[in-house]
Formats: structure tokens, C-alpha cells, sequence
């Protein structure tokens, strides 16, 4: 099981970016995809889940700006994320709690994508 984060870049302060979270490996159960991120200095913080039943959680800091999709056939997590400041800038992780394989069950991180709000 893998966890392929992509799509992070620089983008001016308003702008939007999509980050992607792609999971590879024979999966047959899982709880929910996350994004984490983390500045510098800074703990990594969870900021977006997507459950299996499709349910969402968002950080109050992202709130009504980032929103989290799934596309079941392709595997992927997607985080939209729109008016962005320059307090997004961060790399940003995905990870699964709780994915299993068969009976083997693990927590798997993607490597950070780095997002960089700046005019």
C-alpha cells in the first residue's frame, strides 16, 4: 500500500490549488483519507478527512474554503482548496489511518507536497 501525494505549487494569495492523494495497492476496507499539513516550525495538523461513508471534517481554519472529494474508481483523495492565504503555506501530507489489505491493516503516509501561497 502506497499513498502518492501530488499537485502542491505556488500560487498568489486568492488563488486555488488542488492537491491529490492516490492510493495504490490492493485495499479491502479503510476508515477515512486525511490532509495533514505543517509549516515550518509548526506541529503537522490535520486539516481534512473523508470517511469511508463518505463523511467530511474540515479544521475551522479551513472551513468553507478547502472541501475534500474522493473518486472511488481512481483511488483518489482530492482537496480542493480556494482563497488561499498566505497562513496555507505549508507541505501538505496525506495519510491513511487505517487501511487494510486483506487482514493487514496499517497507518501510510504520502510524502508532503509543498503548497506556497505568495504574491
Amino acid at each position: 500500500v502506497q499513498l502518492q501525494a501530488s499537485g502542491g505549487g505556488r500560487v498568489p494569495p486568492g488563488g486555488s490549488l488542488t492537491l491529490s492523494c492516490t492510493v495504490s495497492g490492493s485495499i479491502s476496507s479503510w476508515q477515512s483519507i486525511d490532509w495533514y499539513r505543517q509549516a515550518p516550525g509548526n506541529q503537522r495538523v490535520l486539516i481534512a478527512r473523508i470517511r469511508s461513508n463518505g463523511g467530511t471534517y474540515y479544521h475551522s481554519s479551513v472551513m468553507h474554503r478547502f472541501f475534500i472529494s474522493r473518486d472511488v474508481a481512481a483511488n483518489t483523495v482530492y482537496l480542493q482548496m480556494n482563497i488561499l492565504k498566505s497562513e496555507d503555506t505549508a507541505a501538505y501530507y496525506c495519510a491513511g489511518p487505517s487501511l487494510c489489505s486483506g487482514s493487514v491493516c496499517g497507518s501510510y503516509w504520502g510524502q508532503g507536497t509543498q503548497v506556497t501561497v505568495s504574491s
